[in-house]
């Protein structure tokens, strides 16, 4: 690092638990419910540390670059990064399960961008099972419930600050964030769930036709939960926007199995690739120098499963490209 009195100063704060941190440095209600909006999206408890690290982290890159979206939706990334993998010679096939390593090309190196269950059900012959044992041990993160309008209008925020955001997150003050949460981590499904909301038409009219706009939201659950959670999670929109149920044209509802349907890798709604807590933080998928790197020198894994785990950042898969050009090049 080129910095390491900033990152070291960072790691001091990082490692704490929100609840610390924000008792530690803040007063009044603004800043720890901000700081405790963003901690939430470590999926912990906000007493739990590495809650604050997380915390920290999105609000140094909203600080630093915003928090970009793509014009004409996600589905304009993996678009860009398949034109630029098929303009160097790569082939892309979608549509075909993979269910045994046999079925794939014989390659120098295999990257893996499943979960750990999925690796190891596809590649099971190839990787000895002390480590296959290591990866049954890979405890899941909770999950999401999510919903996906479609709105006659932008939400009818009371504070005007709210349409200039792109992401809120609602929950009202740190210790309604904090009691959200426990609540999630213990099992139980908080009536007042902490909620982040996307709107993203209010700044892409592109996404929906004219005159309407989509938004989306989610609230945290426990693994593998079938409650529905659209009255809670749209009573607390309604909370800081009284009226949204009146511009809604349409809602299609996700819960976790729902999501695990459209996704393997989002085993029981879990989004982030497993738990993120200080001993899976460092040691995902399973202890290794190299997490990346499997016993078998052909196979590798890249998805958030790996460190730094979930997020919209890529380095998951940078760091196991890296990894997987120093075996071959060997």
């Amino acid at each position: 690092p080129r910095h390491p009195v900033a990152m070291a100063r960072f790691g001091l704060s990082g490692i704490r638990s929100a609840t610390g941190l924000s008792k530690h440095h803040f007063s009044g209600i603004h800043a720890p419910a901000l700081l405790g909006g963003m901690a939430a999206h470590s999926m912990l408890p906000l007493e739990q540390s590495p809650s604050a690290g997380v915390g920290l982290m999105l609000a140094l890159a909203g600080h630093a670059v915003g928090w970009p979206f793509a014009r004409g939706g996600s589905q304009a990334i993996p678009n860009a990064l398949a034109a630029h993998l098929q303009a160097l010679g790569g082939e892309i096939i979608t549509g075909w399960h993979v269910r045994t390593l046999q079925e794939l090309s014989t390659s120098r190196a295999i990257l893996f961008d499943t979960s750990p269950r999925g690796m190891v059900e596809i590649a099971a012959d190839a990787l000895p099972s002390g480590y296959q044992w290591q990866i049954s041990r890979f405890r899941r993160g909770p999950g999401v419930f999510k919903i996906d309008y479609a709105l006659a209008a932008p939400a009818p925020w009371t504070n005007d600050e709210c349409h200039r955001a792109a992401t809120l997150h609602l929950g009202g003050t740190f210790d309604e964030l904090a009691a959200s949460e426990r609540a999630m981590f213990s099992g139980e499904h908080s009536q007042r769930p902490v909620v982040l909301v996307a709107q993203h038409t209010q700044f892409d009219p592109s996404r929906a036709p004219d005159g309407q706009h989509t938004l989306w939201a989610y609230c945290h659950v426990p693994n593998g939960s079938t409650v529905d959670m659209t009255n809670a999670i749209e009573d607390q929109i309604e909370r800081f926007a009284p009226g949204f149920r009146d511009v809604v044209l349409a809602r299609r509802t996700h819960n976790c199995l729902e999501l695990e349907a459209d996704n393997p890798n989002y085993l029981g709604g879990d989004i982030t690739g497993g738990i993120q807590d200080l001993r899976q933080l460092f040691t995902r998928p399973a202890p290794r120098l190299d997490p990346y790197t499997t016993p078998n020198p052909q196979i590798f894994i890249c998805s958030s499963s790996t460190p730094p785990g979930g997020g919209v950042h890529g380095l998951c898969g940078w760091f196991a490209a890296q990894s997987a050009l120093r075996g071959i090049l060997k």
